[in-house]
Formats: structure tokens, sequence, C-alpha cells
């Protein structure tokens, strides 16, 4: 589904990714992990084709996004649907709407189907009574269940997750990771989730990649995480001072 082929990128004289290689088999859910401004955002944004590589591919369904534009372009991203960070909900907007919005934008659904299958989405996150609430009136991990809810919409084959539990409470977390794994098995979509939450992770993602000095140093199963030799995985998974990671 996704194969990401040597890609650099450098930002001035900083460089963020540094020959990375990664494959994600159809349907399987990967969670990437790594140090803070280490990349990952960067990864992430170079899977939808908002930034280009100085040099690599980024192939989706067998097609290079690095070397397309326009309508190309947007057809394979009507592949993807995205959570990000806090949610971007549309703070004008309710629930409802915020939900229905990517099929207002995309399909030509009529309002009897958009409105089935907005309350379907609702029921599946959780939020069936709350579709008439606004962003300001309903809390953190309910914002986070809508944007679920609103990436799911369309029926995407692949869904990008961008820390999609910063700054909740470690319940709240565990219970949007619990959403992610259970939605992964309904809709069955290929998912990249950008994450700090070690090692509540391992128990959502069906593989794991580290990311440090812009390449992937360890991929494998979380298990195989757990029992990894790596010297910079043990340490970042423990949290611990002492290893070849320095404290900033």
């Amino acid at each position: 589904m996704i194969k990401i082929v040597n890609l650099k990128k450098g930002f001035g004289r900083q460089e963020v990714l540094n020959g990375l290689n990664l494959k994600i088999l159809n349907k399987e859910l990967v969670a990437v992990i790594g140090r803070s401004g280490g990349g990952k955002s960067v990864l992430l944004k170079h899977l939808i084709g908002i930034v280009k590589p100085d040099h690599g591919k980024v192939l989706i369904e067998g097609v290079d996004i690095t070397s397309v534009s326009g309508r190309e372009l947007d057809r394979v991203r009507e592949k993807f649907g995205v959570v990000f960070q806090e949610g971007a909900l549309f703070d004008s907007l309710t629930v409802y709407e915020n939900i229905a919005f990517p099929l207002r934008e995309k399909t030509r659904l009529g309002r009897g189907e958009i409105e089935a299958r907005v309350n379907d989405a609702l029921e599946d996150v959780g939020l069936k009574e709350m579709g008439d609430k606004y962003p300001a009136e309903i809390s953190g991990g309910m914002k986070r269940r809508v944007a679920l809810a609103r990436a799911l919409i369309t029926e995407p084959s692949i869904v990008l997750f961008d820390e999609p539990t910063t700054g909740l409470d470690p319940i709240i977390s565990s219970s949007i990771h619990k959403l992610i794994k259970k939605t992964h098995r309904k809709y069955k979509f290929t998912g990249v989730i950008i994450s700090h939450e070690i090692p509540e992770i391992f128990d959502v993602a069906d593989k794991v990649a580290m990311l440090y000095n812009g390449t992937i140093i360890e991929f494998g199963t979380p298990e195989e995480f757990r029992n990894s030799e790596n010297p910079y995985v043990r340490q970042f998974i423990s949290g611990s001072l002492e290893g070849p990671i320095e404290a900033l």
C-alpha cells in the first residue's frame, strides 16, 4: 500500500530525513515513534504529498506521488483520511456538520444519504447524541472522536494519525487508542500513527517503526520491539537518560 524509498529531506542546513526506507502492507496499522522534532510529522506530510522530498520516492498503491501533481495527485489524496493533532475541527460548525463536511465537499451524495452516513459515523465513535454540539461545547477526547469520524466518513483506504492523543490524560488516551483499533478492524484501512505513547501504542499497532537521525532504525512487531537488543530502541522505550541517545 505504501512504499518509501531512500527519502531525503532537509530545510536549510538541517537534514531531517536521510535515506529513509519503509514499506507498509495493505490494511496494516503501523506506529511511527521517535524523538520530538525528529521528522515524524515531516514524514507524514510526504505521505500525502504536502511536502516534496529532495530525493527519493513515495509510492501509494504503486503511484510515485513525488512525480505527479494537479488532478493526478488529488486522485491519490482521495484515498486518504487524516486525523490531525487536537482534532483540527471547524469551530463554527456543529459536530454533525464537521463530519458531513468531506461528503458535501467531495461527493454528490444526497442529503438523506449524507445524514445516514454521518449518524452511523457518530454511533461508531460513541457520540450518537452529540451531533448538534459545537467543538467548544465538548471535551478534548470527544473532539478526537469527531476527528476520527470525519476522517473515516469517505471510507478512505489509508488513514494518517498525527499524534491523536496529544494533551489527553492517560484514561482518555487509552479510550482513543481502543477506538482506533476498533475502527481499524471494522473499516480495514491501512493506518499510520505518529505517536509518543510508549508502551501503550504497542497494544494498538500491528507494526512499529522507530525514526532516529532521519532513518528507520528498527521496524517490526510490538513484541519484537519489546525484545529488541538495539540500544537506541531500548533506551527510547525505557525513557532512561543512560544510553546512546543524548538528552537535550
